[in-house]
């Protein structure tokens, strides 16, 4: 089955890092990437800039010229980055803006409603927040009311599911992605999600899988395609996830 991976990160070392709470990544890079895929059919996928990579676009921009067709960037910018930048970076394949709330290295959460107005208004893009879902309350009067938002690695914690699950009916799209992030069992929360919206769900590998408990396994597609029937996998695995990035 074709796979959109709808969550990666690359790590070149020919690019800056920046220690986020002491911590620096392993490098992985663009070939990195396609042989730990290589078993899978992946047919695109969105590079997502991780706490460690801060505002650099330029690792960003290689990664997904690198990858090739249908892959696309998820960055992490400053609020005041001019118009101009924005429209040039949508010119070279980045689709969605970043806000890591859990990790940081991204612009503070309290200019997200403003920050996720302006990029949907000047590129269309969506926002992607990384966020432990026990953590919505504080968001969810925003997160709701904005045009295009997305929630990362199933929202990470069980405590939040109703949270979580509220936002989803209203809308919002969840990374079926970082199965070894998480509390509790993610098929549990993929199957609720996809009750209350089929076109919610988006997979994602994680790959590498930087300070995750355990790293993706080949096992987290076999997950999804041992308990949805084919046409269900292909909108989780593929379907989705195509429409969100590449509209």
């Amino acid at each position: 089955m074709e796979i959109f991976d709808s969550h990666l990160h690359i790590i070149d070392k020919r690019f800056p890092l920046i220690p986020n709470q002491g911590y620096l990544p392993n490098y992985f890079s663009c070939q990195d990437y396609r042989k730990s895929a290589d078993k899978l059919n992946v047919v695109g996928g969105a590079v997502v800039s991780g706490s460690f990579q801060g505002y650099d676009q330029s690792y960003l921009i290689e990664a997904i010229q690198t990858l090739g067709e249908n892959f696309v960037g998820v960055t992490q910018l400053p609020f005041d980055t001019p118009d101009e930048e924005i429209i040039r970076l949508d010119q070279l394949g980045v689709k969605a803006l970043r806000f890591n709330v859990n990790r940081g290295g991204s612009e503070d959460i309290s200019r997200l409603d403003y920050f996720a107005r302006k990029v949907y208004e000047v590129v269309n893009w969506h926002t992607e927040i990384y966020i432990n879902s026990k953590q919505l309350p504080e968001l969810a009067a925003i997160i709701e009311k904005l045009p295009a938002v997305s929630v990362d690695h199933l929202g990470l914690s069980k405590g939040g599911f109703k949270h979580l699950f509220s936002l989803v009916d209203q809308g919002v799209k969840v990374k079926a992605s970082g199965f070894g992030r998480i509390d509790f069992d993610p098929i549990e929360a993929i199957k609720s999600i996809y009750s209350l919206n089929p076109d919610a769900l988006l997979f994602g590998t994680d790959l590498p899988s930087t300070r995750a408990k355990r790293p993706f396994q080949l096992s987290d597609v076999e997950l999804i395609l041992n308990n949805f029937e084919e046409e269900q996998a292909a909108k989780i695995l593929y379907k989705n996830a195509v429409k969100w990035y590449l509209k």
